[in-house]
């Protein structure tokens, strides 16, 4: 008996060593699954003629010709993004995943390709003072689902949180006085208040500086050397700043005081 299952052991070492790489099934299909909103600009969402544009479409187009990929956008609600994934219904998801303890217990990343802090949102008019979320104590709140913005807010314990599956239902909500205040990424809010054309402004920031990385299953060696040798190929190229001066105006993957 203690032969069987020492030989069903070995069988499954030598299943796990043989066990594709993601990098060779995307290599094998020829393309880059890449999922995200699709509605989170200017990070990824679609133009007047409905085209899927911003930061990380270009971003994510870049990497897969670095790693000679096609790519293939997918687009789906932020609470859904991170289940798919794990699902395995695609490769990665580009739409600033901060790279949490939490979420490395399930997923693998690249390395940071931007960093960013939480940022508060207000109406323009707005004459109370909100410097940090203590001083929301007792106000509505409006979150994505989901999102690490969410538990931040719930870890103050006073405050209300409203909960949405994207940014533009927050900016209308607060702009028509549904909620007191909305928080979202520093580097989102002043083109999102643009484009949204509300009556809105950006608040406070609060808590610390955050990585963002691309998540993937856990496992994945071969692949995660690739990601990061593609982003570090667009580093060294000068085409990550190009993008990201195109729609930011300054290079995100630098920490903002060094920016």
């Amino acid at each position: 008996m203690k032969k069987i299952l020492l030989t069903l052991s070995l069988l499954g070492v030598a299943a796990n060593a043989y066990a594709a790489d993601l990098l060779d099934t995307v290599q094998q299909r020829g393309t880059l699954k890449i999922a995200l909103e699709g509605t989170y600009p200017p990070f990824n969402f679609k133009d007047k003629d409905q085209k899927l544009t911003g930061f990380e479409v270009e971003l994510g187009a870049a990497l897969a010709q670095k790693l000679k990929l096609k790519p293939e956008f997918i687009t789906g609600e932020w609470s859904g993004l991170l289940a798919g994934l794990q699902g395995g219904k695609f490769d990665v998801v580009l739409n600033q995943v901060s790279i949490t303890d939490k979420r490395k217990e399930v997923f693998d990343f690249s390395q940071p390709y931007t960093i960013s802090s939480a940022q508060l949102i207000v109406r323009k008019n707005e004459k109370r003072s909100f410097k940090s979320l203590a001083d929301l104590a007792g106000k509505k709140m409006g979150v994505t689902q989901g999102s690490n913005y969410a538990e931040m807010v719930k870890s103050q314990g006073s405050i209300e949180s409203k909960f949405y599956p994207s940014a533009p239902e927050i900016f209308q909500d607060l702009a028509t006085g549904r909620i007191d205040a909305g928080i979202n990424d520093s580097l989102l809010i002043p083109f999102a208040i643009k484009e949204a054309k509300l009556p809105l402004k950006a608040g406070a920031a609060v808590g610390s500086a955050t990585q963002m990385g691309i998540p993937f299953a856990k496992g994945n060696p071969k692949f995660k050397v690739a990601l990061d040798g593609a982003l570090n190929a667009l580093h060294k190229d000068g085409s990550f700043k190009k993008i990201s001066v195109k729609w930011f105006g300054i290079d995100v993957s630098k920490a903002p005081g060094a920016r």
